[in-house]
């Protein structure tokens, strides 16, 4: 499938790269199919751009929580994990979106929205935008090494 983005041009997406999203994300329902770009070295998997097939005009810059030196843990509902077909922990991977702020009041340069949470099982390749109630037991922070 050949989608236009605007922020990186023609693109050949191919149907087992794509990423699911049954319910959408939150704002974006209707957005439901991505592929995930990889951003920078190939061999730092972590860091990329969750590009929508639906909508090309959406993407979204995406790292795993370790990149901030974060340590998720949360359960998942009975049926959000029905929803994204778990059956091994090990399957589930976790993204945070990330924004860059602008203007000379920014003292962070890029943000992590820790409270809504990518959450993809990578086999099935389909996910959910897990919204937390509350940080604090459920986010730990890890010394950097």
């Amino acid at each position: 499938m050949k989608i236009e983005s605007p922020r990186f041009g023609s693109l050949e997406v191919d149907a087992d790269k794509l990423i699911e999203f049954p319910a959408g994300l939150p704002g974006f329902e209707d957005c439901k199919k991505f592929t995930l770009l990889e951003v920078g070295e190939a061999k730092s998997p972590s860091v990329g751009v969750l590009q929508c097939v639906d909508r090309p005009e959406v993407a979204f810059s995406v790292a795993e929580p370790d990149q901030f030196g974060l340590h998720y843990e949360f359960s998942l509902t009975e049926d959000e994990e029905k929803l994204i077909d778990v059956t091994r922990i090990e399957d589930v991977v976790v993204f945070l979106i990330l924004r860059r702020d602008e203007g000379p009041a920014s003292s962070v340069p890029v943000k992590a929205n820790l409270m809504a949470p990518l959450v993809i099982n990578a086999v099935q390749r389909i996910g959910i935008q897990k919204i937390i109630g509350r940080v604090g037991c459920d986010v730990t922070l890890r010394a950097a090494e």
